[in-house]
């Protein structure tokens, strides 16, 4: 079977007005002076993916539903600047938007517009068949109408992977994504015992490989029926910024995966794209390419 895409990305696409603030969490007050402004640019955790993916050099398909609308137009550009592949659903609803607040330490707090879906919106089934048939891998995003997808990419027999993000082990609304994933993303940051979370996805779903990532400290990889911790790696400018931290990792691994590497090598290249990400305002898109990537990793 001819396979022209290596990573279908579905879901994720959106736009984020950034704010740079004092401190987090932000007291109250009546007004706040912004000296680095406030920015509304295209990216969520899909498009991020989608855009590391292309850098690393892999022949990367975005779909997802976006708005006719100025921030669907941010999107558009987006890939197009990028030479990404997008197939743009129309969503009557308007592109997703959020605003995320940073602090000085690069921490973030992100506000979610839920108003831009509906409860029946759905990704196109022959869509989907289609473009996951000619696809080496999927990335599904955790937005609801790629869970109506998942039984399809089954059908397709498509590997298939995920980020939960933040989840707290408990949330059954995740649990679909992290049932049929093949490959499981997530942060450890609101899970009180990542270790027993990641052994329960593996018990419970398709996953043989759980990576969660903890931010300074590194990740910690479960294959194998083995828990690794990976250590974290030095960024090469200091941090400003961890939007993007996470999706940065997960193109890198899904590069290691797709070029034969093994999963404490992908985990390797994940903590080294995500490191660079933190050092990279969420006003700009540059994603670590393959070069810099595997010279970070040659051997000395």
């Amino acid at each position: 079977m001819n396979r022209d895409i290596d990573v279908l990305v579905l879901g994720g696409a959106g736009v984020d007005t950034i704010v740079y603030v004092p401190e987090l969490p932000l007291p109250y007050a009546d007004s706040y002076m912004i000296d680095s402004g406030i920015r509304t640019r295209a990216g969520q955790t899909g498009d991020f993916v989608a855009v590391g993916l292309s850098a690393l050099g892999l022949r990367t398909h975005h779909l997802d539903l976006l708005g006719d609308d100025p921030e669907g137009d941010l999107v558009r550009a987006l890939h197009r600047d990028h030479g990404i592949e997008l197939t743009a659903i129309s969503q009557p609803a308007g592109t997703k938007r959020a605003v995320n607040l940073v602090g000085p330490d690069g921490r973030r707090l992100s506000l979610y517009d839920t108003s831009r879906s509906r409860p029946d919106d759905r990704l196109p089934e022959a869509t989907v068949r289609a473009l996951a048939t000619a696809s080496r891998h999927t990335h599904v995003s955790i937005t609801q109408p790629c869970a109506h997808a998942l039984p399809v990419l089954r059908e397709t027999g498509v590997t298939i992977s995920t980020d939960l993000h933040d989840w707290d082990g408990e949330n059954p609304y995740h649990e679909p994504f992290a049932h049929t994933a093949d490959l499981v993303f997530l942060s450890a940051a609101a899970l009180p015992d990542p270790e027993r979370t990641m052994h329960r996805i593996v018990e419970r779903g398709r996953a043989r490989t759980v990576v969660a990532t903890a931010g300074a400290e590194g990740a910690y990889l479960l294959t194998d029926d083995t828990l690794t911790h990976i250590p974290p790696a030095t960024p090469p400018a200091p941090v400003i910024d961890t939007n993007g931290a996470g999706d940065a990792f997960a193109a890198a691994y899904l590069y290691g995966m797709l070029t034969g590497q093994p999963p404490h090598q992908c985990a390797r290249y994940g903590t080294l794209a995500g490191a660079h990400a933190c050092t990279i305002p969420s006003t700009e898109t540059h994603a670590m390419n393959s070069t810099d990537l595997l010279r970070l990793t040659a051997p000395t």
